[in-house]
């Protein structure tokens, strides 16, 4: 193992590029370069700088160009060359480990584990005065060292647990703790946070009691699942059931129940901490149109000047990273980097039409494509959700006029070919200005014939091309924490209890209410979380603990085809628009895999250390299926 600190603690490292998840309220310093250790922690403000800094290895949480999303069976990246092929198509190595963020990286993450270790242990024999001050910067450090860790164990498995601080000239070759040593670490650090941040002010973008509570939660839940109870694992797994040492994965003895209980418990700690969520309390749907706004609301947390949303929303976010004007630009440009490129953005993770054929009717039906009413209209009457997550063909968007000229007065989108007619009434078919054959760009369209909207701020007058936004970024929101509980409570039998909660956050959207029980219910809880979390890095980690990601994350890329044809005796010359009086629509979901050929294979349900970091310590075990 490697760490790159100095003796010299370097504040102006740990604080570059601005604070990174704050408002006004956030403490704003501007240190000098470099202060010597032992005078950081002398002085409050710099203690602060300090812990600080630390929440820089929070990067820019889901918001990085690539998105987690985009491993999962949610979004395909649009552009080659970037190593996300490497790990979806089951490749990726100890010697090539496809892409990495540095959200869960191992070095990225190990250094800040070390500063957290530096505060933790500074911060208790710190000379100035204000406790209040000093319980608080100690609680965040225990809620950052549990974060981080959180993060190496839900990628890969048991991993060494540092808690000193090591000096330069240390052995540092250290073996991995088991599985549930990584847990119970994990759970008293939050424990640890949740104590010294009670009662303290809550600051946007810091760690708070409720905060710690739900990461708690998180842990403990996955802690219960399937993937780490290592006899229902090796079951259904060769690679996990060959591996010599599965106490690195999980729970190779215990009581099962037990575990389920202590994730219910524990949910069900901050539910009752948290402030209720944001319209949990509906006994009935709201309108489509109420349910749409509401999840639009929920997504953008109070911060777009779109006038049409609920600012209240931003109740739903536990613990999130919120943007200022000192922050990077890179960190804030969602809209740009996932937009569609008639608009002159990037179109990076773009939806697939395995995500968009699992948003319901508003019935509650499954959609199918094999329903000729269905099939003709696919993106009428779907789960209010749906509209608030995904661009397709035909959906309105923002006025494109601002940035390429009047060539779409109805401001749509355009991801088909359609009939028009030139100037001399002769036939042509054009592809639309958000394909990868547009007229405004002929690169950086979808190939999914799909946009994210979901995290793009709806204001019409911010340009995503040239605009940042400050939508922040939910690492723990309170529906999560709602979710944990059901499907807790699912596990325990109790199903009566998870049905009512689950019902609540299907009533918000806009849907019905589900009746069922038992394997059905699980079916259900499962469907309703993907929709639920889409893009917010919980697919991810939900197909791999439940490991069904066999029959998910590993399916072939779906595509969509559109094609607009005239009616008889219709007729339409430039500009464009959807009109369903003058065109026949034809919608045919189309396979893919040539630009991805996914696949999935059992040693994905762990990453793998690097070859250079196996090198470096010889005590650190591989993962499974990694060793050849």
């Amino acid at each position: 193992m490697k760490f790159r600190y100095k003796s010299i603690i370097a504040i102006a490292l740990l604080t570059a590029g601005g604070l990174w998840s704050c408002n006004s309220d956030f403490l704003d310093v501007t240190p000098p370069s470099e202060i010597a250790g032992d005078q950081v922690w002398t002085d409050g403000a710099l203690s602060e700088a300090f812990v600080t800094g630390i929440y820089q290895g929070l990067q820019q949480g889901g918001f990085s160009e690539q998105m987690l999303a985009s491993l999962t069976d949610e979004a395909v990246f649009t552009h080659t060359g970037r190593n996300i092929n490497t790990v979806n198509e089951g490749s990726l190595s100890p010697s090539n480990l496809g892409w990495v963020d540095d959200t869960y990286g191992w070095s990225p993450m190990y250094i800040r584990i070390r500063a957290t270790n530096i505060a933790i242990t500074n911060l208790a024999k710190a000379t100035f005065t204000n406790t209040t001050l000093k319980d608080r910067l100690m609680g965040e450090a225990y809620f950052l060292r549990a974060y981080y860790y959180q993060q190496l164990v839900r990628y890969y498995g048991s991993v060494p647990l540092i808690k000193k601080v090591y000096d330069l000239n240390e052995d540092y070759a250290v073996p991995r703790n088991t599985f549930d040593e990584c847990v119970k670490s994990i759970v008293s650090d939050a424990d640890s946070a949740a104590l010294l941040l009670d009662g303290k002010a809550a600051v946007k973008g810091r760690a708070t009691k409720v905060a710690a509570l739900a990461l708690k939660s998180r842990v403990l839940l996955y802690a219960a699942s399937d993937l780490h109870d290592i006899p229902t694992a090796k079951a259904k797994s060769t690679v996990i059931s060959g591996f010599s040492n599965p106490e690195f994965l999980g729970y190779v003895s215990g009581d099962r129940k037990a575990r389920w209980t202590a994730a219910q418990a524990a949910a069900k700690a901050t539910i009752d901490a948290g402030n209720g969520g944001y319209k949990l309390n509906l006994t009935a749907p709201a309108s489509a149109a109420d349910g749409k706004i509401n999840y639009m609301s929920i997504a953008m947390a109070g911060a777009s000047g779109d006038k049409s949303l609920d600012p209240s929303a931003s109740s739903e976010i536990i613990f999130g990273r919120y943007f200022t004007s000192s922050l990077s630009e890179g960190a804030r440009q969602t809209g740009l980097n996932n937009g569609p490129n008639g608009y002159h953005n990037w179109a990076g993770n773009t939806p697939i039409g395995l995500l968009v054929d699992d948003y319901e009717m508003m019935d509650g039906t499954p959609f199918s494509w094999t329903n000729p009413t269905e099939k003709a209209n696919p993106y009428v009457n779907r789960d209010p959700r749906f509209y608030a997550t995904v661009m397709y063909d035909g959906a309105n968007w923002k006025p494109r006029n601002k940035i390429s000229g009047n060539v779409d007065p109805a401001n749509q989108i355009q991801t088909g070919a359609y009939d028009l007619l030139d100037d001399k009434g002769a036939l042509f078919n054009r592809k639309g200005l958000d394909t990868r054959s547009s007229t405004i760009e002929d690169w950086n369209g979808s190939r999914t014939g799909y946009y994210m909207r979901k995290f793009i701020d709806p204001n019409p007058d911010l340009v995503d091309n040239t605009d940042r936004q400050n939508i922040p970024w939910p690492f723990f929101r309170f529906t999560e924490a709602v979710f944990n509980y059901i499907e807790a409570s699912i596990e325990l039998g109790q199903d009566a209890e998870a049905l009512s909660w689950l019902n609540k956050i299907r009533f918000r959207a806009g849907m019905p209410a589900i009746k069922a029980t038992g394997t059905a219910l699980r079916d259900a809880y499962r469907h309703e979380r993907r929709i639920e979390m889409a893009y917010e890095e919980q697919r991810y980690h939900d197909a791999r603990r439940w490991m069904i990601a066999p029959t998910t994350l590993g399916r072939p890329l779906q595509y969509i085809s559109v094609i607009g044809k005239f009616k008889a005796g219709k007729s339409m010359k430039e500009p464009y628009h959807y009109d369903t009086t003058v065109y026949d629509y034809t919608y045919t979901p189309v396979e893919e895999k040539s630009h991805e050929n996914r696949t999935w294979v059992d040693k994905m349900y762990f990453r793998p250390f690097s070859r250079d970091e196996i090198n470096r310590n010889a005590k650190l075990m591989q993962n499974p299926g990694y060793d050849k």
